[in-house]
């Protein structure tokens, strides 16, 4: 009798990609649809029906028998509550991060394992050694560890990752050659509520906006803001100031909370929007923790997804990291994750909190300038 191995498969090329190559492979492959989400896009259109029906023609072309499961709740309580805290802080979640923690590779595991499937399967572009390491997937443009370093290894042990060793153009020409009606559907893009949608106006509907006054280092007023919480460090499109001061780009570079003011700069090298040092919580290590009270990791590290790895040295402060670049990083943005790298392995890593720059901290994007 062969293995069993849930894919958890949703309506996209990889996933279906990694459930055809299983099959081939001959294992006893089951394709499972998770809804996450209840709500429709600004159009009116339940978007996840169509995936639906996407994950039901390639599981009857392929010939493995499906099911949908609704993990709607558990991602209400566990990651978007979370979501919402987070911009309420200031600060800038990444929920992606926190979804593959608590919903597939926790409450997903535990259905497919309910299943008896020996191993679960997904299309993230990660591989792993079987003994539980996170390595890297070989496509440097779809690598996708730095989303799934809350992952432990006794979850990795059990899960299989089919297109982690090829490029993106190699997965679409097997979906192409063996017909797979997905073949050329588009990946999906943002935070995944949110689609398609308008950011804006999806945020608005759970947080009260509170617009206020954008101002320059040397808190002059330069124009109004419609709300902290739709602004990032680093940010330059959407701020509606051009044309004044030097003529050069203004960027985001701080929130003063307390006085509901959005901290903004002129020129892509202001000072402001560079640090070498951080504080990060919530670590989370994929193994065995590399670091100890007192000892100094050199290492490599990710401040946003896509960004080449940057070489760090990393100490650990409590139960906290503090984290110093070795040259200057741009937009280093608190609520977005730090993660650790040795090589191709993927280390771990942890939330950033406090950005520390020239004996400046940065606490939550607050700053006051007077």
């Amino acid at each position: 009798m062969s293995e069993r191995i849930v894919v958890g498969m949703s309506g996209g090329v990889d996933s279906s990609v990694a459930a055809l190559l299983l099959k081939e492979q001959g294992y006893d492959v089951v394709g499972v649809f998770m809804k996450n989400w209840e709500e429709k896009d600004d159009n009116g259109v339940c978007t996840a029906e169509q995936d639906w029906r996407d994950v039901r023609d390639v599981c009857d072309l392929i010939g493995i028998p499906c099911y949908s499961v609704n993990f709607a709740k558990e991602y209400w309580d566990r990651v978007f509550s979370y979501f919402l805290k987070e911009y309420r802080a200031g600060r800038t979640p990444n929920p992606d991060v926190l979804c593959n923690r608590e919903i597939k590779f926790r409450a997903f595991l535990d259905f497919a394992m309910s299943l008896g499937a020996a191993r679960m399967a997904t299309g993230h572009f990660v591989r792993t050694d079987g003994a539980g390491a996170l390595l890297k997937g070989t496509d440097p443009n779809k690598d996708q560890s730095y989303f799934l370093y809350m992952v432990h290894a006794e979850q990795l042990k059990k899960s299989v990752f089919p297109v982690g060793g090829m490029t993106k153009a190699q997965v679409r020409e097997i979906a192409t050659k063996n017909g797979l009606p997905v073949s050329a559907k588009k990946d999906s893009t943002g935070v995944c509520f949110i689609g398609e949608r308008n950011f804006k106006k999806f945020l608005s509907e759970y947080l009260p906006a509170q617009p206020g006054d954008m101002v320059d280092p040397e808190g002059n007023a330069v124009g109004r803001h419609d709300g902290l919480m739709y602004y990032t460090l680093g940010q330059r499109r959407g701020l509606g100031i051009g044309g004044r001061g030097d003529g050069r780009s203004w960027f985001v570079i701080g929130k003063d909370l307390e006085k509901n003011r959005l901290l903004v700069a002129q020129g892509d090298d202001h000072p402001m929007l560079y640090s070498t040092r951080c504080r990060a919580e919530d670590v989370t290590w994929v193994g065995e923790s590399p670091l100890r009270e007192g000892e100094t990791l050199q290492c490599t590290a990710k401040f946003r997804y896509r960004q080449p790895d940057q070489p760090v040295e990393v100490t650990m402060d409590g139960d906290h990291l503090m984290i110093h670049a070795l040259t200057p990083q741009r937009a280093i943005t608190p609520g977005q994750s730090a993660v650790l790298y040795d090589g191709e392995t993927c280390l771990g890593g942890g939330i950033v909190t406090t950005v520390l720059d020239a004996g400046q901290v940065r606490e939550s994007l607050c700053t006051n300038p007077n």
